[in-house]
């Protein structure tokens, strides 16, 4: 009597599940090289701080006129390097609204990448680009007659680039919020009013005492406040700290918020 043996079933592979949720040099690499593609993107980041600079920063008289431990163009110089941080970071975290409106977001849902880390490649995609107008807002200042002390060029950038962080999560939360694929071209005009509110282009004393307090509320305040500590070493650090860590847990809050009701509809 023999018998037949049948043979087993076997069902679809298991899915593996990439290292670190799809984190990965290559999607860094990736979602870059698309960034950069959009001109708007790198005139509104790369360019537009330095010429800010150049138009508002580099005269004679402010070249003359002592501020902290530099002159009175280092001061422009450090508000427009965390001006061009903000504008770079913003758009780096806005990138997601572009996403959703072409479709990539969705189909990017749809590969093993984890949520966790597409919200931490666009954090490092914002920071990356935020470090590049820095360091070009600053090669253009320290040819064109700002003057700073040494420690004062390197602390001022690390914290103007630092302290941006407040706007990734802000571009991330507004990308998510605004289903405009023109993002930035709404975003830009709200910064630059957040600057102006939050004392980056005019020193918020110099406008009475309501207006000083009223500033302190506003999320650019603090950022201007830090970066230009190296520099000026006055102004209320602890504020500026509590402000800047104040704004950057709502506007994460926003965008992980955001992002669950996005998600959700897949």
């Amino acid at each position: 009597m023999s018998t037949t043996s049948t043979p087993a079933t076997t069902g679809p592979a298991a899915r593996t599940l990439p290292r670190l949720g799809g984190f990965t040099p290559a999607m860094i690499g990736l979602e870059l090289r698309r960034m950069l593609r959009n001109r708007r993107t790198v005139v509104f980041t790369v360019v537009m701080p330095p010429v800010f600079f150049l138009i508002f920063g580099s005269g004679d008289d402010l070249r003359h006129q002592s501020a902290g431990g530099g002159n009175v163009a280092g001061y422009v110089l450090v508000s427009m390097a965390v001006y061009g941080a903000m504008l770079a970071t913003t758009a780096g975290g806005a990138m997601v609204s572009i996403e959703r409106a072409a479709g990539w977001s969705r189909q990017l849902r749809l590969t093993p990448l984890r949520p966790a880390a597409y919200i931490a490649i666009k954090i490092i995609l914002a920071m990356i680009v935020g470090a590049v107008s820095v360091l070009a807002t600053f090669a253009v200042g320290s040819v064109s007659g700002a003057r700073l002390p040494t420690e004062a060029w390197i602390g001022c950038g690390l914290l103007a680039w630092l302290c941006a962080l407040v706007f990734a999560a802000f571009g991330l939360f507004m990308g998510y919020l605004l289903p405009s694929e023109n993002v930035m071209q709404i975003l830009g005009p709200v910064l630059a009013v957040l600057s102006f509110a939050g004392g980056l282009f005019v020193p918020v004393d110099s406008l009475g005492h309501t207006f000083a307090t009223i500033a302190q509320f506003t999320p650019v305040y603090g950022v201007g406040v830090i970066a230009r500590y190296p520099l000026m070493h006055d102004g209320g650090l602890a504020v500026a700290v509590l402000n800047v860590l104040a704004w950057t847990a709502l506007f994460a809050a926003g965008a992980v918020w955001r992002f669950r009701r996005d998600t959700a509809r897949v």
